[in-house]
């Protein structure tokens, strides 16, 4: 009944016969947990047709501590992990766990306790109360108005909030400056909001796909785009085990058993070369014509900076 219960929580249609298929049962126990859970107060909807099917109704209340066990297994690991989100919540995640566990059955709490990992904490840490304000105006569409950075003479920023991203730890709000009158990337830890927000806006279309690939461009050198502007290959006389843990988002082909293909991007072409240079082994440009200039200018700086040194 719970994993019925859990799949009736999707906002969708569920014909019988698919309810039957996904918990293994046949149709004949589905109509008799659907008749179960109606009992104990669920507003389950009955659908027409050749199909049939139900719809758990909206605006229904479900009681809170109703969990199967991935959904238990997947409270402990989201609350363990908040110390990694950057948010600063961990001593609330750490009570709420704590008052989950309380009412699981020993079989489940017995699971929940056996999830323990070592997590790295993030450098920056935001008030969830500017998480709250910030997402209220995204959803809300209203302009938001918010002192950025640590000077306090400088004027209120004035956006067009358009959505807020979680990246490596750290939390983003993609914005339109109305001061600008471009795209703007605000870190979430250096805002302060200003209340009340302003009017509402008409969204303006994001020069990407979504915002997580927004802010993968902007991070990139590019606004459309998740690339890099500079992307180069070289024959890279090392094992490719050895090159693989350190590669980040390039691409390996191993070529033997001492060396291999690398193909790796970088806002500049001498940006290229010096993450290639960074393995400390011989390598040979393989292209484009762009990367072997650069290698040329980098390569007599550095003789430059040896004949400084000399001398």
């Amino acid at each position: 009944m719970l994993a019925l219960l859990s799949l009736l929580q999707t906002p969708r249609d569920w014909p019988g016969h698919v309810l039957a298929a996904r918990l293994e049962v046949s149709p004949r126990t589905v109509r008799r947990d659907v008749d179960r859970l109606r009992e104990l107060g669920y507003r389950i909807g009955a659908i027409k047709g050749p199909d049939g099917g139900y719809r758990l109704a909206a605006g229904s209340e479900l009681p809170p501590l109703l969990f199967d066990d991935d959904q238990a297994v997947a409270i402990a690991v989201a609350l363990q992990s908040v110390a990694s989100s950057g948010i600063d919540i961990e001593e609330a995640a750490s009570r709420a766990l704590a008052t989950v566990r309380q009412v699981m059955p020993s079989r489940l709490r017995h699971r929940v306790d056996g999830i323990r990992f070592t997590r790295t904490e993030s450098t920056t840490r935001v008030d969830p109360a500017v998480l709250e304000a910030v997402s209220a105006a995204v959803r809300e569409r209203r302009m938001l108005r918010f002192d950025y950075g640590s000077s306090a003479d400088r004027p209120a920023r004035r956006t067009e909030p358009h959505a807020v991203v979680a990246r490596e730890g750290r939390w983003y709000l993609i914005a339109w400056d109305l001061e600008v009158d471009d795209w703007r990337t605000f870190r979430l830890d250096r805002m302060q909001p200003r209340i009340p927000t302003g009017p509402t806006f008409t969204p303006r279309e994001l020069p990407a796909k979504d915002a997580a690939t927004y802010l993968a461009a902007r991070s990139k050198g590019s606004v459309s785009e998740d690339r890099w502007p500079c992307v180069g290959q070289v024959i890279l006389e090392l094992p490719a085990r050895e090159v693989a843990p350190f590669l980040g988002d390039g691409t390996l082909e191993e070529l033997g058993e001492e060396s291999c293909r690398i193909t790796v991007g970088s806002w500049s072409w001498v940006g290229v070369v010096a993450s290639v240079a960074r393995f400390d082994a011989p390598f040979e440009v393989v292209g484009p014509e762009e990367l072997r200039e650069a290698t040329g200018v980098l390569a007599g700086r550095f003789a430059a900076a040896v004949d400084d040194s000399s001398s």
